[in-house]
């Protein structure tokens, strides 16, 4: 399979290639040259199939071409050593949980089948450090750096903006050490995500060292997602709700929507797509006007969420030929302020007794006011609320059990390295390590 770059399809690149060079030369994204479909049998008896199965035969039309069958199934297989169960909030709606990874977040499936690939496609090439490079705005950082934890060839630069992020969070990426780098940028998360591709196109630190990018820009870490889609369809089928379901995508930099658009034009029966964000509201505007009008991000409570230019939508585009009533038609939009976020929090815990992370809230709020007679909803549950635990909590009115695994990490000491959002400084400190 190849893949192609979103700003110039005659630039194409291996599976290989495009996993350990992140982006295109010409600052495209890449994108399959085909997207294959899935059989009506795998459908019908889908609701008979484990989450690793069905993420299997999935990855198997992404990636089988390139990988062999048994390394790709142990690698599948491997990354999936949890659950992500699907659960009723209200009568039809219902949270998939995507929290029960390592870091208790929705990234943590793509960080680690990404990490697994690499090391399958640099095997025997390990004195020769492929190093990551990966922008967060809160979660991205934390799934990255765990899931490439003490792989050996690979070393991870996490860049995130200072002040920003939870404390939970930054201590998932800032307390490991080893071949993780954490880098605290004076900025916002745009800035971080600047300075990541402006490396890849930066000639001398090309040459000085080989790099890669974790972010969603990434094929293999925004494709994986896909499977929490047809993981969702085949328990709902099980329910005997595999009719009118609807999924609501809490989105920030729309990796994770676009996998699920891509799982549609595979032949996931979803009826429609709802892109549920927050203050920053691009994609929503474009939703509403066709016009795609990048903005400076503002920070929330839904942090994960703060993009202002999200690198996805180019990909988005591109699966629709940029057609504006295609997509409208199988997608649209939510937008929310921390007020509202805060509301739904506690609506939901006083309704239905169910504690809903920022990012889970706003996909929820959006089912409730866009669902119609006769649909079930389910939206993305990203993040485990305890991450968010002085937000939730202000909103609920409760404390927030905090799981072990969190707590270890709030245990570890700080490890960081403060820069400007100046791409000189950043190249510095890579040229020199």
């Amino acid at each position: 399979m190849k893949y192609y770059s979103t700003n110039n399809k005659s630039i194409t690149a291996s599976l290989s290639e495009a996993v350990i060079k992140g982006l295109a030369p010409d600052r495209g994204l890449y994108m399959l040259e085909r997207i294959n479909t899935l059989s009506n049998d795998l459908f019908d008896n889908i609701d008979k199939l484990t989450f690793k199965e069905i993420a299997f035969e999935v990855a198997s039309k992404f990636f089988g071409e390139d990988v062999e069958k048994e390394d790709l199934k142990n690698i599948v297989y491997d990354t999936l050593e949890f659950d992500c169960p699907i659960v009723k909030v209200e009568d039809n709606i219902f949270a998939l949980e995507l929290f029960h990874g390592p870091t208790l977040a929705f990234k943590d499936v793509g960080a680690r089948f990404m990490a697994r690939l690499l090391g399958y496609f640099i095997k025997g090439d390990e004195t020769n450090t492929v190093n990551v490079l990966v922008a967060t705005s809160g979660d991205t950082g934390s799934a990255v750096a765990n899931g490439f934890l003490g792989v050996k060839g690979i070393h991870v630069w996490v860049l995130y903006p200072k002040g920003k992020v939870s404390q939970i969070q930054e201590s998932q990426f800032t307390t490991l050490g080893k071949n993780i780098t954490a880098l605290e940028v004076d900025g916002v998360f745009d800035d971080c995500q600047a300075l990541v591709k402006t490396a890849f196109l930066d000639e001398d630190l090309n040459k000085h060292m080989r790099l890669t990018s974790a972010n969603s820009i990434n094929v293999a870490r925004f494709l994986p997602q896909a499977f929490y889609y047809f993981n969702a369809y085949a328990r709902l089928k099980e329910k005997g709700l595999g009719h009118d379901v609807v999924v609501c995508v809490p989105s920030g930099n729309f990796g994770n929507l676009t996998s699920g658009l891509i799982g549609k034009k595979m032949g996931l029966p979803i009826k429609r797509f709802i892109s549920a964000n927050n203050a920053n509201r691009v994609v929503f505007d474009y939703l509403k006007t066709g016009q795609y009008i990048p903005k400076h991000s503002i920070q929330t409570i839904a942090n994960a969420m703060d993009v202002g230019d999200p690198s996805n939508f180019a990909r988005i585009l591109d699966l629709y030929g940029a057609d504006y009533k295609k997509i409208t038609s199988e997608l649209s939009g939510a937008t929310f302020q921390d007020d509202e976020i805060l509301k739904a929090i506690k609506e939901c815990y006083s309704l239905n007794g169910y504690i809903l992370d920022p990012h889970g809230a706003c996909g929820y709020q959006a089912l409730k006011e866009m669902l119609f007679d006769g649909e079930t909803g389910v939206f993305l549950e990203t993040a485990h609320p305890a991450k968010f635990k002085p937000t939730v909590e202000s909103a609920i009115g409760k404390e927030v059990d905090v799981p072990e695994r969190l707590k270890a990490f709030m245990r570890g000491k700080k490890q960081s390295i403060e820069i400007n959002k100046d791409f000189l400084s950043f190249k510095e400190i890579l040229m020199n390590s």
